[in-house]
């Protein structure tokens, strides 16, 4: 997976960047192959649609990949027509590929793509992009699965789409209900930290651009849609079902070993002073009291697994410290994974040497409890001394998530890393004008 060119951090999600007056405040992506039938009556009802509704400036962008009919031409009559309208070409096909080029190069706060066919109803593109304008939401996209929408397609399309879905929710544990609508959006600034992540460049391109968000803990917001099926649609459904699968083992494969760098652009709970005030509790200690104790539950049903098990040829002191250190050791990954969030391998052995630390103080407690318990009853039964393994163990669970959370993997506050992240952008001037402004004039074959 791509990890180049990855900033420090995300910035707030309170207010848009600084943008200047005459860039446009949303820039609707429009990628086309081919598209000379569909391409001019599509735009001239997007850019209409556009102006009767949406309050601040525009722009519509044409994503020409390498298409070879009329479509180049009619793009350049569009933009010589209509000023909100600009023409990229791209000499290689993908979607992926010119969104990527696109929303990487555009000075607009808001990003949004949708289908050249527009299948998706347009009263829903406000709907759509008005949670990113206010900062509520880091990307937002139109559900077609979403209690509420209105569809018509037929049987197979559906099929392949709640099948695809449901494969997403069981292989990669997807919570949005529509990966693969054409009609998206995203923060320019979340974009610009999020797309070096992303490795596809044809049709798994924002099913993987979504994945790897709601994994990050960004929010994804959803929108029901009203959405006509293109009875002219070129898409290929075997070939592409294929490739979308083959990107899912990809990407559920670099989650599974950790290769993603997701920490650094994570927005954890309890940044965000709302989040804060719904929680009731500091810094994200919440989730991570929900993801202790589950870890924690999970690893304590398997040390005694192991305890009972090595016990059958050992001594119990002997059998609890080798279920304790083996027990340890998978305790310390899943916390780092699960409870704290920390993915990779920079400093995995140093956090497993201090998790060894907290290991000898529960095989203090627990051997200290064994060793009463034997002087007190001699040659006690297995199950007392299971009960009493129990108790030690939940005594110290407390202590063991205090070490944990403040020492082996404390939060990351130092002025370092205030240095390195960026400066929480100022808040921009979103006050409707009565119609769009056209955006400064670009070149039309740019790259």
């Amino acid at each position: 997976m791509r990890t180049d060119s990855l900033p420090g951090a995300l910035p707030s999600r309170d207010h848009l960047p600084v943008t200047r007056r005459d860039a446009p405040v949303l820039d609707v992506v429009v990628p086309v192959h081919n598209e000379e039938k569909d391409l001019g009556p599509s735009v001239r009802r997007l850019h209409d649609h556009l102006v009767r509704t949406f309050p601040y400036p525009f722009r519509i962008t044409v994503a020409d990949n390498a298409s070879t009919d009329r479509t180049s031409r009619i793009a350049a009559e569009l933009t010589a027509s209509i000023g909100e309208v600009r023409y990229v070409r791209l000499d290689q096909k993908g979607r992926g590929r010119a969104l990527r080029a696109v929303w990487s190069a555009s000075d607009a706060p808001v990003l949004a793509y949708m289908d050249v066919d527009l299948s998706t109803g347009l009263n829903a593109l406000l709907p759509l992009v008005a949670p990113l304008i206010s900062g509520h939401s880091d990307l937002a996209i139109g559900s077609r699965l979403a209690c509420g929408s209105r569809v018509v397609r037929g049987p197979k399309r559906e099929f392949v789409s709640r099948t695809y879905n449901l494969i997403l929710r069981g292989s990669l544990h997807a919570r949005f209900s529509d990966a693969q609508c054409g009609f998206k959006a995203v923060r320019g600034d979340v974009a610009r930290v999020l797309l070096p992540l992303v490795e596809d460049t044809g049709w798994f391109f924002d099913t993987e651009m979504l994945v790897l968000a709601e994994r990050a803990g960004l929010r994804i917001h959803e929108v029901p849609v009203d959405w006509v099926d293109d009875p002219d649609s070129t898409v290929h459904l075997v070939r592409t079902a294929a490739d979308d699968l083959r990107g899912v083992w990809r990407v559920g494969r670099a989650l599974a070993v950790g290769a993603l760098p997701l920490d650094r652009l994570a927005r954890p709970f309890g940044d965000d002073p709302r989040d804060r005030q719904l929680s009731g509790v500091p810094g994200g200690l919440a989730r991570q009291l929900v993801g202790f104790c589950v870890v924690g539950a999970l690893s304590t049903l398997f040390y005694l697994l192991l305890y009972s098990g090595f016990r059958t040829f050992t001594g119990s002191q002997e059998a609890n410290a080798l279920a304790l250190l083996v027990s340890a050791v998978a305790n310390t990954a899943a916390n780092r994974r699960l409870t704290f969030g920390v993915r990779g391998r920079e400093r995995a052995v140093r956090h497993q040497a201090q998790g060894l630390v907290v290991f000898g103080i529960g095989l203090a407690l627990t051997s200290g409890s064994l060793a009463a318990l034997g002087a007190a009853s001699g040659d006690p039964a297995h199950s007392t001394e299971l009960a009493v393994l129990i108790a030690a163990n939940l005594a110290a669970t407390v202590l063991r998530f205090l070490l944990l959370r403040a020492w082996v993997f404390p939060e990351r506050r130092g002025a370092g890393a205030e240095a390195s992240a960026p400066a929480p952008p100022a808040s921009y001037d979103v006050t409707p004008s009565p119609s769009p402004s056209p955006s400064p004039s670009e070149p039309r074959n740019a790259r």
